[in-house]
């Protein structure tokens, strides 16, 4: 009986193969369903497997949360000691790092969790070599910085397919795309804006997951991989960058030359650093920050000053019920109205609504029932 891996080999063989028009969408459509359905029986039977790893269980803390995401060796824990002080065992060997080490980064006023994780490997979204205990830590970070070094930064697309296989899109907007089950009337189809999706290929795809009655609604372009992901439900979308690290090791035309590599195939250039001589660690810091969407907000209280030396960090987009949710559950319920100082409004002490947004800079004051 086949297994897996051979079930998953032979489907991506025919679709690779299978050129893609009009007449064989359906078709196409349907393999993709059906790899989709067989790579998560695949990871869900690896989750099963064996209970979680001890130190695995990590609460998420600060204001964001980033995981370091590499294969073994690649100087993870040598970088977190350096941005967070945390004590993570280094070593000259693979796998140093056997559960998930926390530290916490302060900078520009934000305090930020970065996980150190175990290195992966080739095969981990399928449970190879602490896959399944890794995974679930990468997907409910905020961030992830996917760290190569000067000797394997060609084989960061590896990193990139165990992601993908494990229901992870780096660098991706969610599509817009809603699937209501129904109990009759077939597949109906409703599209806002252009989609390369005719009916036929959403019925084909909902066919393999035995989804034969269903009011579908997408906006916006939407993909058949945009499409899968909808039905499996079980997407996350995650932001991430490229860092590659020990570039002390090799020569400038070497460095040049990775840059140019790694720039070429993913549109952006990785930063070049030495966890272990701490060249570029502050320009890392910064990528981190920008990354995670931060805005600074300053709190002014009702007829008082504001205070301008502590600002309160929100992600993007961050509007003043998001404020209200970071100072006190209460806020939101007992919301009157704020007044708003900066670039965000038309006027300084404009007053604004929950769902203001807010710019970096701005100065808030929020008033609320007794």
């Amino acid at each position: 009986m086949p297994t897996f891996e051979e079930d998953i080999k032979a489907i991506e063989d025919e679709i690779r193969n299978t050129k893609y028009n009009k007449a064989t969408a359906q078709h196409i459509g349907r393999l993709k369903a059906k790899l989709a359905r067989i790579k998560d029986e695949a990871v869900a039977r690896a989750m099963a497997s064996s209970g979680t790893g001890e130190g695995y269980s990590v609460k998420k803390s600060g204001d964001g949360t980033v995981v370091l995401v590499g294969f073994p060796s690649v100087g993870k824990s040598t970088l977190l000691n350096k941005v967070t002080g945390a004590e993570s065992e280094t070593a000259n060997y693979a796998f140093t790092t056997l559960t998930v080490v926390p530290g916490a980064m302060e900078h520009k006023g934000a305090n930020i969790q970065i996980l150190d994780i175990p290195g992966l490997i080739a095969g981990a979204a399928m449970g190879k070599g602490r896959g399944k205990e890794v995974i679930g830590v990468v997907r409910s970070a905020d961030l992830i910085l996917l760290l190569g070094d000067v000797f394997n930064e060609k084989h960061i697309n590896v990193l990139i397919k165990e992601l993908y296989d494990a229901g992870i899109r780096i660098n991706k907007q969610k599509p817009d795309i809603t699937i209501k089950k129904t109990g009759y009337g077939g597949i109906r189809l409703n599209t806002v804006g252009s989609t390369d999706l005719d009916l036929d290929e959403v019925r084909a795809i909902l066919a393999e997951n035995k989804i034969m009655n269903a009011n579908v609604l997408t906006r916006g372009p939407v993909t058949q991989d945009d499409f899968v992901d909808a039905m499996m439900g079980s997407r996350v979308y995650i932001p991430a960058f490229f860092a590659i690290n020990k570039i002390d090791l090799v020569d400038e035309e070497h460095r040049q030359e990775i840059i140019r590599d790694v720039t070429a195939r993913f549109g952006k250039p990785p930063i070049m650093l030495s966890a272990h001589s701490g060249y570029n660690i502050e320009k890392l810091k910064d990528e981190i920050y920008d990354q995670l969407g931060f805005i600074r907000i300053y709190l002014k209280p009702v007829g008082g000053k504001a205070d301008l030396e502590v600002p309160l960090i929100v992600r993007e987009p961050a509007t003043v019920e998001a404020v209200c949710n970071k100072l006190h559950r209460d806020f939101v319920e007992k919301f009157r109205y704020a007044k708003v100082w900066g670039k965000s409004v038309k006027h300084d002490a404009q007053r604004v609504g929950l769902n203001h947004r807010l710019h970096d800079g701005d100065i808030l004051s929020i008033a609320v029932r007794a």
